[in-house]
């Protein structure tokens, strides 16, 4: 009652009434429509931006790596999303060398079911493609897993040639799935990877310095003409290096369906980070790579030219303490990933306050066009009469400093301590029901259920 309603297309001063876990009207403020309706709950949002709930297409809660697992579990991690106002995540179920698809995805129904705060779905990561892995895909397609993640990195573990990703975009192409590209050449990688250990080279900030830009771009070009000769979509996660969104934008101006993801870390930290001393570097070692601050801008201009379309977290935390330690002396065995999921909508918040982009670009980024590229729209990304009552009321004048202190994910420490923000959110509804009300968490374990997918709504 009494908010500015944002959505990727309109700023109104509306009221939004919401019944059975749905929104089932909109009505200007003050109106007589408005003013006719009753309810169970007002909640007052003068003063504040009605919102959609965030949608994070790129998590990774309990994710084995290097021997050890993320450090946030379904339950930690979806209540931590609610916390910063993310409604929807979409999780990467990952197939196992030797396995199929199937057992991948039955293991991570199973880690996820009755345990998450907020809605969830999943992607589908290829790590063995096979004729009958290759079939499956179509079988996970009519079912609502309708993405697909392969890796052009890590060699021994999640790798696949480049037989092996034309074959699976060539299924992709019959079966309407999106694939999704981690775009790095992990062969060349690993050359440098072994010649900067053999040098003495152990510090955190060599894993910036072996994994090339060059590398990120020449595996984002490959990418891109593989699926073009296979005629799939692609999308590539996580692009971090200016000459990748280079590639992208080349792909889109001859009228390709690729697609490309950024996520903050890219956007607010860079090399700097990763060279901290005594070890704090491993704080912020992560794949692709952090890099050096002349990037950033190439990356903002991405997002406003729709050159890159989405902002997740590629949340996957470690703690400082016992798992990133696990790479003292040798930083190819700092385990890869950050934590995130908490603060993307703050941060990008603060990038409308930055000038970046306006709140109809963050509310694109980082709500509708998730939901778009992942099957997932108008019933999540949008405040409109169907759709889910996804809503965040967010205050865009509180200021709050972001710390391992506050923060309500599993790990030791912030990639943002001490950042100063404006904005913040207050109230969450997931499906109309209230779990975080005024800044204290109601939500419980189980009430975010899982979401089957249509299929890339950009290619319909």
């Amino acid at each position: 009652h009494g908010g500015l309603v944002i959505t990727a297309s309109d700023e109104i001063h509306a009221d939004v009434l919401v019944e059975g876990g749905r929104i089932v009207a909109l009505a200007a403020h003050g109106t007589d429509a408005a003013e006719s309706w009753s309810a169970d709950r007002r909640i007052d949002a003068t003063g504040k931006y009605v919102i959609p709930g965030g949608v994070d297409g790129h998590t990774h809660m309990e994710m084995p790596f290097g021997g050890t697992y993320a450090a946030d579990t379904f339950e930690t991690g979806t209540r931590a999303a609610a916390w910063g106002g993310t409604t929807t995540i979409v999780d990467f179920a990952i197939q196992s060398v030797g396995k199929s698809l199937r057992e991948g995805l039955d293991a991570w129904y199973a880690k996820a079911d009755g345990n998450c705060a907020i809605d969830y779905a999943f992607h589908m990561i290829l790590a063995d493609v096979n004729p009958s892995s290759l079939k499956e895909m179509d079988r996970l397609v009519s079912e609502g897993v309708t993405s697909f993640k392969l890796f052009m990195a890590y060699p021994g573990v999640f790798y696949s040639d480049d037989g092996q990703i034309l074959r699976a975009m060539q299924q992709a192409s019959g079966n309407g799935g999106l694939i999704m590209m981690h775009a790095e050449n992990g062969i060349a990688i690993d050359v440098l990877v072994e010649q900067a250990l053999a040098a003495g080279h152990t510090d955190p900030r060599y894993h910036g310095d072996v994994r090339k830009v060059a590398l990120e771009a020449e595996a984002t070009h490959r990418a891109v003409q593989l699926a073009r000769v296979a005629g799939s979509p692609l999308y590539v996660v996580h692009v971090s290096a200016d000459e990748a969104v280079e590639e992208i934008a080349a792909a889109r101006h001859k009228g390709l369906p690729v697609f490309g993801e950024t996520c903050p870390q890219y956007l607010f930290l860079s090399t700097d980070n990763l060279a901290e001393p005594d070890f704090e570097g491993a704080k912020y070692v992560c794949s692709t790579p952090l890099r050096p601050k002349e990037h950033q801008e190439t990356l903002w201009r991405g997002l406003r030219n729709n050159e890159l379309q989405v902002v997740s977290t590629d949340h996957c935390p470690f703690c400082f303490s016992g798992q990133k330690e696990m790479g003292r002396g040798d930083f190819s065995k700092i385990p890869n990933g950050m934590p995130g999921v908490e603060h993307r909508m703050d941060l990008l918040h603060q990038a409308v306050v930055d000038g970046h982009i306006t709140r109809r670009r963050w509310i694109e980024i980082a709500c509708a066009s998730p939901a778009r590229m992942f099957g997932l729209y108008p019933k999540k990304g949008t405040i409109a009469p169907g759709a889910d009552a996804d809503i965040v009321i967010y205050d865009p004048e509180a200021q709050q400093t972001l710390s391992a202190e506050t923060h309500h994910m599993n790990v030791d420490y912030s990639a943002y301590e001490g950042k100063r923000i404006t904005g913040q959110v207050e109230t969450v509804l997931s499906r109309g029901e209230v779990v975080i009300d005024g800044r204290k968490f109601t939500g419980r374990a189980g009430h975010g259920s899982y979401t089957p997918r249509a299929t890339c709504q950009y290619l319909d």
